[in-house]
C-alpha cells in the first residue's frame, strides 16, 4: 500500500510538472507582432490571417513555426524567406499575387501543403517548388492562370493538385509530364470543351479526377485509358448530349467505385455500359434526360456491389419492372425523386432491396402509397416522401418502420395524420411535415417519438401547438428545433405559448406567424433557446414591456427581430442575453434617435459590431458589387440631433429619408455612454498592464530549467516505483491504473494554462 501511495503521488507530480514544462516552454517561441501563436500538439502555429499585412512580418518569426496562416491579406509580393525556416504548412489564400516565381519559396526545404487560393496568379515558374521536394499538396484555385504550352509544374511528391476555376481553356499533352504521381486532381469550373487524347497520360497513378462544371461536350474514347488506378471520376455540370462512346471510355476504369454524371447531359446509356466497372459503389446520374433508360439492362448483371444509387429527376417513363433492381440488392441509398412513378411499381421493383438504409421518392406523383412494401425494410433509417399528392389513409402504411430517424412527409396534401402513424417510431429523429393543412394534431400523435431532435411543422394552419400531442409529464430531452414558420399563431394575452414538454428547445422558429406581440412570460416554458426567429411579424414597441419575454432567455445567442413594426430599440432590452452574438433588425421602420447609438456603443462593449446584422457591408460584398440590405433608420432633419445638415439648394427636405446606422452615429450629436461593462473592461486592460504580471512572468521564465531538471528527476523515480508495481498482482495492478487515471485527470484539468502570466489574467478576470 505505501509503495502504491508512493508511486501514485509521484505520478501525479510528473504530469504537473510536465504540463508547466509545455506552458512555459510554448512562451519561448517568437511571434510577430499583430499575430496570434500557439501550440498545436507539438506543432508551433503562428496565425497573421486577415491583419493587414502589405509584406511578410519575417521580424519575430520563429524559424521553428511549423504552420504560417497569411490568408485574407494585402501581400503582392513576397521576398524570400529566412533560410533557417522550417515551415511545413503555408497558408496565402485570399491576397492579391500575380505571379510565383522560383525564387518566391526558394529555400522552404520542407513545406508540405501551400494554399494560394483566391489570388490574382497568372503565372507560376515550372520551377516554383523545386526546393520542396516533399510538397504533398498545392492548392491553386480562383486564379486567372494564363494559358500553359508545356509542364506545368515540376514536381515528383505532389499528391493533391486544385486547380478549379483557373480560367483554362485547354491542357497540352505534357501539362502533366513531370507530375505524374498525383493522387487527387481538381480541374472544375474550367472552360475544357473538350478532353483530347494524350492529356492525363502521365498520371497513371491517379485516384481521383473531378471535372465538374467544365463545359465538356466531347471527350475522347481514349481519354482515359491510362488511367487504370482511378476509383473516383466527377463529371456533373457538362453537356455530354451525344458522340461521346461511353463504353470506351469507362471500359479501362476497372477499379471505379464513384462515377458522377449529375445534369451532365447525359441521354442514351447503352446495354451493359458498365461491363468492366465491376466494382461501382456510387452511382449518380440524377438530372440527365434518360427517359429511355431501361434500369434492369443498364445496372445488368455487372454492378452487384452497388450501394448508392441515384436516378432523381431522369424522366424515367414506362413502369420499373422487377427486374429493376434484382441485381443490386446490396443497394443502401436509392433517391428516385422527380420521376412519375406508380405505387403499384414500386411495390414490384423495392421488393429486393431489403438492406435500404434511405430511400427517396420526393415529388413522384404518388396519390398513395405502396402496399405491402415498408415491414421489408427492416433497416431503413430516411425516408423522404415529400411533394406527392398522397391520400391521407395511406399514411398508416408507415406504421411498420421501427428503425426509421429520418421522415419527411412535407407538402403531401395531407388533412389528418393518424396517431397510430408514429406510433412504432420511436428511434425517430427528425420529422418534417410542413405545407400540409393540418390545423389540429391529433391527441398523443407524437407521443412515442421521445428521441426526437427536429419537429417541422412549418405552413400548417395551426393555431398553436397543444401539450396533448406530447406525452404527458415527460420531458423531450433531445428535441432542441422547432419550426412553426408561416402558421397563424393564436398567442394568448399571458403565460407560455409551447408546452412544458420542450422545456430543451434550443432552436425555435417563429417567422412569418402573424404576431402582434408576445406574452411577459411567452418563454418561461423554453428557458434554454439560443436561437429565436421572429423575422417578418408585425411586432411593435408601443408598451414599455416590449421585448420583456426576453429576459426569460438567459442563453439567447441568436435573435432574428427583421421585417416587424419596431421603431425603436435600446439595449437594456438585452440586459439579461449576456450570450448574445447576432441581433437581426433590419427592414424595420426604425426612426433616427439617440438609440442607435447607444446600441452602437453596445456592440462595440461585446467585442464586435457585427452583431448588429447588416451594420457594416463585408469585404466580398463590395468586392462582388453586391447589394446587401444595410442597417438603415429613417432621418428627420428637423427632430434628430445631427451636427450639420445640408440640404440641395432649392429644396427642403419634408419627409424622413433613410439613412444607414453607420453614418448616423458618425454624425449624431448623442451623449456617449459611460457604461459599467465600459468601465468594466477599462480597469481590467490596466490591472492586466500592472507591474505585477511581469514580474511573475520573468521570474516564472527565469525558472523554467532547474524546473525540467526536477522533473526528470521524478521521472527516474517513477520509473523505478512503476517497475516494483508491475511484479504486484493483475488485480491489484488494475486498481492502481484506476487510482492514476483519476488523479491524471484532476491534474490535468489543474493545470489547463499557459503559464503564470495566464493564470494571473484570468485570476483578474
Amino acid at each position: 500500500m505505501a509503495t502504491r501511495s508512493i508511486s501514485v503521488i509521484v505520478l501525479a507530480t510528473l504530469l504537473a510538472c510536465v504540463c508547466n514544462v509545455n506552458a512555459i516552454l510554448s512562451e519561448q517561441f517568437d511571434c510577430p507582432d499583430d499575430c496570434d501563436c500557439h501550440l498545436f500538439r507539438i506543432n508551433w502555429v503562428t496565425d497573421c490571417s486577415e491583419s493587414n499585412f502589405t509584406s511578410m512580418p519575417y521580424e519575430g518569426l520563429d524559424p521553428n513555426v511549423y504552420v504560417l496562416n497569411m490568408n485574407g491579406n494585402l501581400l503582392k509580393d513576397i521576398e524570400p524567406f529566412p533560410s533557417e525556416i522550417k515551415l511545413r504548412t503555408l497558408q496565402l489564400s485570399e491576397n492579391i499575387l500575380t505571379k510565383i516565381k522560383k525564387s518566391t519559396f526558394a529555400g522552404l526545404h520542407y513545406l508540405l501543403d501551400i494554399d494560394l487560393s483566391n489570388n490574382l496568379i497568372n503565372y507560376v515558374d515550372p520551377e516554383a517548388f523545386v526546393d520542396s521536394a516533399g510538397l504533398i499538396t498545392l492548392e491553386l484555385q480562383g486564379n486567372p492562370l494564363e494559358q500553359v504550352d508545356g509542364p506545368f509544374l515540376y514536381s515528383k511528391s505532389l499528391l493533391y493538385l486544385y486547380l478549379a476555376d483557373n480560367h483554362l481553356s485547354k491542357l497540352s499533352p505534357q501539362f502533366f509530364a513531370n507530375i505524374s504521381g498525383l493522387d487527387k486532381l481538381d480541374l472544375s469550373g474550367n472552360p475544357l470543351h473538350i478532353i483530347e487524347p494524350g492529356i492525363f497520360d502521365p498520371l497513371t497513378s491517379l485516384k481521383h479526377l473531378i471535372l465538374n462544371n467544365c463545359n465538356l461536350t466531347h471527350i475522347s474514347s481514349v481519354a482515359f485509358s491510362s488511367l487504370g488506378h482511378l476509383t473516383i471520376l466527377e463529371l456533373a455540370g457538362n453537356s455530354l448530349k451525344s458522340h461521346i462512346d461511353w463504353i470506351l471510355i469507362l471500359g479501362n476504369l476497372g477499379r471505379l467505385e464513384h462515377l458522377e454524371l449529375r445534369q451532365s447531359g447525359v441521354s442514351n446509356l447503352p446495354e451493359n455500359v458498365f461491363f468492366n466497372n465491376t466494382w461501382l459503389r456510387s452511382l449518380v446520374l440524377a438530372e440527365n434526360e434518360l427517359s429511355d433508360l431501361d434500369v434492369a439492362t443498364t445496372l445488368g448483371h455487372n454492378l452487384v456491389h452497388l450501394d448508392f444509387l441515384d436516378l432523381s429527376y431522369c424522366h424515367l417513363k414506362g413502369p420499373l419492372s422487377e427486374d429493376a433492381f434484382a441485381n443490386a440488392t446490396k443497394l443502401r441509398t436509392l433517391i428516385l425523386s422527380g420521376n412519375h412513378l406508380s405505387a403499384n411499381d414500386l411495390a414490384v421493383a423495392l421488393s429486393p432491396l431489403l438492406k435500404l438504409v434511405k430511400l427517396s421518392l420526393r415529388d413522384c406523383g404518388l396519390t398513395r402509397l405502396p402496399a405491402n412494401t415498408f415491414h421489408k425494410f427492416t433497416s431503413l433509417q430516411e425516408l423522404d416522401i415529400s411533394r406527392n399528392p398522397l391520400n391521407n389513409a395511406f399514411t398508416a402504411l408507415l406504421s411498420p418502420l421501427e428503425s426509421l430517424e429520418h421522415l419527411d412527409m412535407g407538402y403531401s396534401n395531407l388533412q389528418r395524420i393518424s396517431r397510430t402513424t408514429f406510433f412504432k417510431m420511436s428511434a425517430l429523429k427528425t420529422l418534417i411535415l410542413s405545407g400540409n393543412k393540418l390545423k389540429s394534431l391529433e391527441s398523443g400523435l407524437f407521443q412515442n417519438l421521445t428521441r426526437l431532435e427536429v419537429l417541422e411543422l412549418n405552413n400548417c394552419g395551426l393555431s398553436r401547438l397543444n401539450d396533448t400531442v406530447f406525452y404527458d409529464n415527460f420531458t423531450y430531452p433531445d428535441l432542441e428545433e422547432l419550426r412553426l414558420s408561416g402558421n397563424p399563431l393564436q398567442v394568448p394575452e399571458q403565460g407560455p405559448i409551447l408546452p412544458p414538454q420542450l422545456s430543451g428547445l434550443k432552436n425555435l422558429d417563429l417567422s412569418k406567424c402573424n404576431l402582434s406581440y408576445l406574452p411577459d412570460d411567452a418563454f418561461t416554458t423554453t428557458p434554454n433557446i439560443s436561437r429565436l426567429l421572429l423575422n417578418d411579424n408585425k411586432l411593435k414597441n408601443d408598451k414599455d414591456s416590449f421585448l420583456k419575454f426576453l429576459e426569460s432567455l438567459a442563453e439567447l445567442e441568436q435573435l432574428d427581430l427583421s421585417f416587424n413594426n419596431i421603431t425603436t430599440v435600446t439595449p437594456d432590452k438585452f440586459s439579461n442575453n449576456y450570450q448574445l452574438m447576432s441581433l437581426k433588425l433590419i427592414g424595420n421602420p426604425w426612426k433616427c434617435d439617440c438609440y442607435v447609438v447607444r446600441m452602437w456603443e453596445w456592440a462595440s462593449e461585446k467585442g464586435n459590431i457585427g452583431i448588429l446584422v447588416s451594420s457594416t457591408k463585408s469585404m466580398a460584398s463590395n468586392m462582388n458589387n453586391k447589394k446587401t440590405k444595410s442597417l438603415v433608420c429613417n432621418f428627420d432633419p428637423k427632430s434628430t440631433p445631427v451636427k450639420l445638415v445640408k440640404p440641395r439648394p432649392g429644396r427642403e427636405l419634408t419627409v424622413p429619408v433613410p439613412r444607414t446606422w453607420a453614418r448616423y452615429v458618425r454624425e449624431a450629436n448623442c451623449p456617449r455612454g459611460n457604461s459599467r461593462q465600459t468601465r468594466v473592461v477599462r480597469e481590467i486592460h490596466e490591472y492586466q498592464s500592472m507591474p505585477l504580471i511581469s514580474e511573475i512572468e520573468n521570474e516564472t521564465q527565469t525558472k523554467w530549467l532547474p524546473l525540467m531538471s526536477f522533473c526528470a528527476i521524478l521521472l527516474i523515480v517513477s520509473l523505478v516505483m512503476m517497475s516494483i508495481l508491475i511484479k504486484r498482482n493483475d488485480k491489484t495492478i488494475k486498481k492502481d491504473k484506476v487510482i492514476l487515471n483519476d488523479i491524471s485527470q484532476e491534474v490535468n484539468d489543474a493545470v489547463q494554462f499557459k503559464g503564470m502570466k495566464n493564470v494571473s489574467r484570468r485570476t483578474i478576470k
